[in-house]
């Protein structure tokens, strides 16, 4: 694959021109459709960058837009909650329950992340009584929880539909046949917030990694994210489109592409340090029994590698050093810049160059 070497775009942040790396834009309406160069399109998207644009903005994704709008009014009456309310039940499971901020390492050295995140597991919100904090636990809430994992389902199974007509793959071998709705996984609804954070803070941003999942759906309409697409050899920032998602290619689509698709490596900084930042992500994932061969050539689980790299994320930064290197980014290659380990002294107000 060729490297990343045309930027058209740049935006100064913490005193250095950084590059916003543009993204291929795939429609929904197209894939829903099955027409022929869209489904070659998102093919070669997860071949090379890993990351791409769903244009959410026609008739038939126009609602899951409107779902996103209100769990984000959900999200921040709950996260304006007090922290014994939001954290009633802790972690009940990697893929379900609250996480405070701090919990994991940060963007940069000697720090600790600088979200909070409640997490609502597809499997969890069709039971009878879900295991949901009480100040989330009324009938509106609960409905608009089910109404975007329900959308935001419908949004990658097309996709993830797609690649299997792409790739020639029939029958049981098709993707979708390890992500059938009725039986256990990880898949989750994670609604993040993340807090103002001056440069001399010590909970900052969400470290590099790749996604555990099989496909991320992400809605953000803050600036934010950064990404090292393959071949890059630095961060760039992913410029947040309106009426459309950003999706990326976790670890285990490719796993079970064999190592064709990219899962391209990416982080979570302050832009604006005095902001609040809110984001939504669906992560869809395999069947906790499904079986595949990660990147140090083991035989194993999704559930299994979802469990173990989950607690790598949670581990100091001591550990995760010790830890195998395709845990945290799933066996992707970087070129390590000295600069990424070192906190900014400056975070100064962005302007975006074209």
């Amino acid at each position: 694959m060729a490297p990343i070497t045309k930027v058209e775009e740049t935006v100064q942040w913490t005193g250095k021109t950084v590059p916003v790396y543009a993204m291929e834009t795939v429609s929904f309406e197209s894939l829903l459709s099955q027409e022929p160069a869209e489904v070659e399109k998102v093919l070669r998207c997860c071949e090379t960058a890993g990351f791409f644009y769903l244009d959410m903005r026609g008739i038939d994704g126009r609602r899951y837009l409107e779902d996103q709008q209100n769990t984000i009014a959900l999200m921040k009456r709950f996260f304006a909650a007090s922290l014994e309310e939001k954290n009633q039940y802790g972690l009940v499971a990697p893929h379900l329950g609250y996480e405070p901020v701090g919990s994991r390492t940060g963007v940069f050295s000697d720090t600790k992340d600088g979200y909070e995140m409640i997490k609502v597991s597809r499997d969890e919100i069709q039971r009878d009584s879900p295991h949901l904090p009480e100040v989330l636990k009324n009938s509106a809430d609960m409905k608009t929880i089910e109404t975007s994992i329900a959308g935001c389902n419908i949004a990658t199974k097309t996709i993830l539909s797609a690649l299997s007509t792409a790739m020639g793959l029939t029958g049981a071998k098709r993707f979708e046949n390890s992500h059938r709705n009725a039986r256990p996984s990880s898949t989750t609804l994670a609604m993040m917030h993340y807090i103002p954070s001056p440069a001399t803070a010590q909970n900052i941003g969400h470290q590099k990694h790749t996604d555990i999942s099989t496909l991320t759906l992400l809605f953000t309409e803050q600036w934010g994210l950064q990404i090292r697409p393959p071949g890059a050899k630095e961060f760039g920032f992913v410029r947040p489109e309106p009426g459309c998602a950003i999706v990326n290619v976790g670890d285990s689509l490719r796993f079970a592409s064999g190592m064709k698709f990219q899962s391209c490596i990416h982080r979570v900084v302050p832009f604006d340090p005095t902001e609040h930042r809110y984001s939504i992500a669906y992560f869809l994932r395999a069947e906790d029994d499904t079986m595949f061969t990660d990147s140090e050539g083991r035989y194993i689980t999704a559930g299994q590698w979802h469990d173990e790299k989950f607690f790598a994320f949670t581990d100091s930064a001591e550990g995760q050093a010790m830890a195998p290197p395709s845990m945290l980014l799933g066996g992707m290659v970087e070129e390590v810049d000295p600069e990424e380990l070192i906190a900014p002294q400056v975070i100064r107000d962005v302007a975006v160059e074209a």
